[in-house]
């Protein structure tokens, strides 16, 4: 965050508005400056990501920078706070460095600020993967995805929620097999103390020609190693975030930390484009201390998303690049075992 003076302020707004407009980098008002991607950064992590935006060529210094995690844990249904079929829960935590002139209370609300948007975002029920069942009604996968924010040079919404999406398409999901114990006949509490298990008591009630028993699964087994597995459900509904800096007659995007400081309101809009359906606005949030209208808010949801299909459309076709070359690096290291 940066603190400004009234005459920078005011610098800056009559340059924005100027037309042409300018800016201090020389980009047009819906330029992004370069952003940088790459997935599978984590080894221990079903899912990551790395994102900057600005970032230096010649010393890789500067920008915004951000790296999102994924990591799946088996929960209890009926005993905690586990859903059948699973749940994602997102944490921002921002390292202090990004933010030198922050205290650190004012530090924890601007990362409960993030994680509020981020969380009430991609923890919707109407976006969970389908793929993070596990037991109906007994075990789920719980998907944690954690961000960090190491760097701030503006824009910082829209990136943590492209590394949020390429950390969830990098996501594997191990696969399960569903376990049935059972014990001879006449050896139950043998077999129920040896196995230190529940055992379902249908099992070994009744004759075993008896079609009315319904015999239940007792745990799982993961066929896969931790890392292995099905991608993540659900690629075509994680949703970009584009963020609107609002002047008075027009907007920009992709702002600069002195850019943000000068604008009072901005807008931000999540957008997924399924492949076979119409985009979806999967949520809105108005930033600032300035003020505006539904007709405003209508035309800028329109721009909004016509700027977020381009973000997807890039984004996406980076991450099946990356997904190549990670292929290539894998089957590399097994031929040259």
């Amino acid at each position: 965050m940066a603190s400004i003076s009234k005459a920078e302020k005011a610098y800056i707004h009559s340059s924005l508005l100027s037309d042409p407009p300018l800016r201090a980098d020389g980009r047009g008002l819906i330029d992004f400056r370069t952003i940088a991607l790459e997935s599978g950064i984590a080894p221990i992590a079903n899912g990551s990501a790395r994102v900057s935006i600005g970032r230096n060529a010649q010393d890789g210094g500067g920008g915004t920078e951000v790296v999102a995690a994924a990591k799946l844990e088996v929960e209890s249904i009926g005993d905690g706070e586990g859903v059948d079929g699973g749940r994602v829960v997102c944490s921002v935590s921002c390292s202090p460095t990004a933010y030198p002139l922050l205290s650190p209370n004012a530090l924890d609300d601007l990362q409960h600020d993030m994680t509020s948007v981020l969380n009430a975002t991609l923890s919707h029920p109407t976006i969970r993967p389908k793929n993070l069942g596990i037991l109906p009604g007994r075990k789920s996968w719980l998907l944690n995805l954690d961000i960090i924010v190491f760097s701030d040079a503006g824009n910082i919404f829209d990136a943590i929620f492209m590394a949020a999406r390429a950390a969830l398409w990098d996501t594997k999901v191990p696969r399960t097999k569903s376990v049935q114990y059972r014990a001879k006949k006449g050896d139950r509490s043998d077999a129920t103390q040896a196995t230190d298990m529940d055992v379902d008591e249908v099992a070994y009630a009744g004759s075993a020609l008896d079609t009315r028993q319904t015999i239940e699964v007792a745990d799982f087994e993961l066929p896969d190693y931790w890392d292995e597995g099905e991608p993540l459900d659900g690629k075509q509904t994680w949703p970009v975030c584009l963020t609107l800096n609002l002047l008075p007659t027009s907007h920009f995007l992709d702002a600069t930390l002195q850019e943000e400081a000068s604008v009072p309101l901005k807008l931000l809009v999540f957008y997924s484009f399924p492949s076979d359906a119409t985009p979806l606005l999967r949520g809105m949030r108005l930033l600032g201390t300035g003020v505006s209208d539904l007709v405003q808010v209508k035309n800028l949801l329109k721009d909004g998303e016509k700027y977020a299909r381009n973000v997807w459309a890039a984004l996406e076709g980076k991450l099946k690049d990356e997904d190549i070359r990670r292929n290539q690096k894998a089957r590399e290291r097994f031929l040259n075992r």
